[in-house]
């Protein structure tokens, strides 16, 4: 690694950055294939904030109640939409049997005239404003709680994917400077090499850009100079 100290070497260093980070978020992708990789973190907010509604869950699917949402929530499936659908399940297992379980999930209800409305509902009956305004208490509170573990899950599965491809990013940079000098850096190369590692996990979206415009414009202060 030759630098010069001329403006072209912090073009080179944002070109390395730019296929170094590129290269790492695509080995983080890669993990997917594995069962699910990198795509599981996050997962156990989700699952933590919706167990309580566990027995109604269990109605669609007894094996294995988060099933359908595991497999939405690795398949990157839209935020809202994943909300919508295990909203969809929770509702579709309130029955008469179900609802004196899910009702300690949500404060305020109370699961006899939760069951008894629960009931109505199956049997097609009309509802008391009541219990129309106790199942809306109920929907509000679902929402909630899984607005809080949806939003956590992204947030950690997103940290997660950032903190994987940095450590790879400087693992390639290290690797890269130690097969190119055919042995241990010396410190001055280490340590560039070291910066270009953490550079390119923030920088690999914009970095072609930045080089790109920095390239024009050295080529342009070359041509004014003649």
């Amino acid at each position: 690694m030759d630098i010069t100290g001329s403006w072209e070497d912090l073009g080179n260093i944002l070109a390395a950055a730019s296929a170094v980070g590129t290269t790492s978020f695509g080995l983080v992708d890669s993990t997917k294939a594995f069962r699910g990789g990198i795509s599981n973190a996050g997962f156990g907010y989700i699952k933590t904030a919706i167990d309580g509604f566990r027995p109604a869950l269990e109605v669609v699917n007894a094996g294995d109640p988060f099933q359908t949402m595991r497999a939405n929530w690795l398949n990157g499936v839209p935020k809202d939409d994943q909300k919508a659908i295990a909203k969809s399940l929770v509702r579709l297992g309130i029955t008469p049997t179900t609802a004196a379980d899910l009702a300690p999930a949500a404060p305020g209800i109370d699961g006899t005239l939760f069951a008894a409305a629960a009931l109505k509902v199956n049997a097609g009956e009309e509802l008391s404003e009541h219990e129309i305004n106790m199942l809306g208490r109920f929907d509000a509170i679902l929402d909630a709680r899984m607005d809080a573990g949806f939003e956590r899950a992204d947030q950690l599965y997103r940290n997660a994917s950032k903190l994987l491809a940095a450590v790879i990013s400087v693992s390639l940079s290290i690797a890269g400077i130690v097969v190119i000098q055919k042995g241990i850096p010396n410190a001055p190369d280490f340590f560039l090499a070291l910066l270009v590692g953490l550079l390119a996990t923030p920088l690999a979206p914009i970095a072609k850009d930045i080089s790109s415009a920095l390239s024009t414009t050295v080529a342009a202060l070359k041509s004014v100079k003649g």
